[in-house]
């Protein structure tokens, strides 16, 4: 196809096409002439992958970049093109193989507590996962507020993020391409997390009224 094509089939202008050409995101197409090139479905998939990196993700085009290399790197990998567009694992260094969670991590401060949350749930989780420092950092900060909290008051609140987690995996077609899903995943974790914080609000406030209300 044409690139008029292309930005009609993926909802990308043409002049952002040859942005994403220019910087690297967009592999070239195939060269029909000295001025013109055809694209096909890998550059569609592509496209719409980019775009929701950059547009719902909120990535600047040199992480972009970092992610879709690492993703190319893993592309046959449907779990690790998962982790890498949804941050839930780094998209530099060696730490992309799936652990089970133990050791320091990666970020600032002591994960000792994510790390033994994680091995009371059995979740297989990668060393450098950005989520375990901020699970960690979380409960430091409770503790310096003079809560006694600590990462077994964690747990039922782990129960359900694991079938949170369940239900939006549900939601991907395991036959498609991994790039559509990856887009997928991305589109339903970043859009449908305000809905999901709105709906523990509207939750807490009928539990407080079967509470407390008069």
């Amino acid at each position: 196809m044409r690139i008029s094509e292309l930005s009609r089939r993926s909802g990308v202008p043409v002049t952002t096409i040859k942005h994403y050409l220019r910087e690297g995101l967009l592999p070239p197409g195939r060269p029909t002439s000295a001025t013109q090139a055809e694209y096909g479905e890998p550059h569609v998939r592509r496209l719409r992958l980019i775009r929701a990196l950059i547009g719902i993700r909120g990535l600047s085009v040199s992480t972009t970049r970092e992610v879709l290399s690492a993703v190319s790197e893993h592309e046959a990998d449907t779990h690790q093109v998962l982790g890498l567009v949804l941050g839930a694992r780094p998209a530099t260094g060696p730490d992309t193989d799936s652990g089970s969670g133990s050791g320091s991590g990666s970020g600032s401060g002591n994960t000792t507590d994510a790390d033994a949350l994680l091995a009371e749930m059995g979740w297989e989780v990668s060393e450098g996962a950005p989520a375990k420092a901020v699970v960690a950092e979380t409960l430091e900060t409770l503790r310096s507020l003079g809560m006694d909290y600590d990462w077994r008051s964690l747990i039922p609140y782990a129960a359900l993020a694991q079938r949170t987690a369940a239900l939006d995996l549900d939601q991907l077609d395991a036959g498609a391409d991994p790039l559509e899903q990856a887009e997928r995943a991305v589109l339903l974790t970043v859009l449908l997390e305000p809905a999901l914080l709105a709906l523990r609000r509207l939750a807490q406030e009928d539990e407080s009224a079967k509470r407390y209300g008069g």
